[in-house]
């Protein structure tokens, strides 16, 4: 149908040879985002309104900064509207060019946000870890605010500079025709985030949960000999009470850490190559940027699926919605 070809007009196409086969992979990736915006919308929400029906999960202090990543990662799915709804051919009324910048900044400065949350969350565990007598006199409710607040600040200005047209702030599988022909990445603009984004968030996170496992690891084998020398259960209850929950705790952001890191690091490999002139394949841009989006959808699954109490939060959740209905 003729508004089937238009979509054709407004996407890049990379996978397509010939004029149909163009056509099927604007449908394809029209599909693609299409879903993953609605998953990203209806999985954040059900993150929000579940921290807000379990009050137990506001006793980790982690809680704030995994609800900013929610807020953010909800945020990530209501921009995705803007290239979904040019795809269906519904028009946005704002030049090309402006959308296009927007919308790449946006997606840019959120993300920096999940970011500087997981390397937020790590050092807050390690805290909990190393130094547990002093941990609630080091971090207070209004530290956490504070720090949250120059979180968004820190992500908001660093990519500032795509504005003035130094680089692009890291968008790609471009939707836009202008941002994939007149918006080029530039080398020194992309190491200019990596030396201050990629590299120091990754290089926190590794340090600390590294050190988290190692003390654990070091406390199990205390435990271990502890019940080898005196077989008791005092020493079971003492184990259970020390670093049990502070380790599955963390081994649960540990796992939304790792899929973050997986699903991001093809899309930072092809963000480097691309800005040093190396590569330039549209359907591996296509592929690499919706992969690392896609990151806030599995934020929302894996805290589900890893944490008792936020399944009963969602749990509770649902029944007020059955009985309401």
């Amino acid at each position: 149908s003729s508004s089937v070809m238009n979509i054709s007009e407004h996407l890049s196409c990379p996978l397509g040879f010939g004029h149909y086969n163009a056509v099927d992979v604007c449908i394809l990736e029209t599909v693609v985002i299409v879903l993953l915006t609605f998953l990203i919308i209806a999985g954040n929400l059900t993150v929000i309104f579940v921290f807000h029906c379990a009050p137990l999960l506001h006793h980790y202090t982690t809680s704030y900064f995994i609800q900013t990543m929610a807020y953010a990662d909800l945020f990530v799915g209501v921009s995705c509207l803007v290239p979904t709804l040019s795809l269906l051919h519904y028009p946005t009324g704002v030049h090309e060019s402006l959308t296009c910048q927007v919308f790449g900044y946006i997606i840019s400065v959120l993300k920096s946000v999940s970011m500087a949350c997981l390397a937020c969350i790590s050092v807050d565990r390690y805290l909990a870890i190393t130094k547990p007598l002093s941990y609630n006199q080091l971090v207070t409710p209004c530290r956490l605010r504070i720090c949250i607040s120059l979180i968004w600040i820190y992500s908001c200005l660093i990519f500032l500079p795509s504005f003035f047209g130094w680089g692009k702030p890291g968008y790609h599988g471009d939707i836009f025709e202008w941002c994939a022909t007149s918006w080029l990445t530039n080398a020194y603009f992309t190491g200019f985030i990596v030396c201050l984004l990629y590299a120091p968030a990754a290089f926190v996170i590794c340090f600390t949960y590294f050190h988290i496992f190692k003390i654990c690891r070091q406390h199990t084998k205390e435990i271990n000999d502890r019940r080898a020398r005196f077989p008791s259960h005092e020493v079971d209850a003492a184990g259970d009470a020390g670093h049990g929950p502070d380790r599955r705790y963390a081994m649960v952001l540990f796992r939304i850490t790792s899929v973050f890191y997986v699903l991001w690091l093809p899309y930072i490999m092809y963000f480097l190559l691309e800005s040093s002139r190396v590569l330039e394949n549209p359907a591996l841009s296509f592929l690499t940027t919706w992969l690392a989006i896609s990151n806030s959808f599995c934020n929302c699954v894996i805290y589900s699926l890893s944490n008792s109490v936020f399944r009963l939060g969602l749990r509770r959740l649902s029944e007020t919605i059955c009985s309401s209905c």
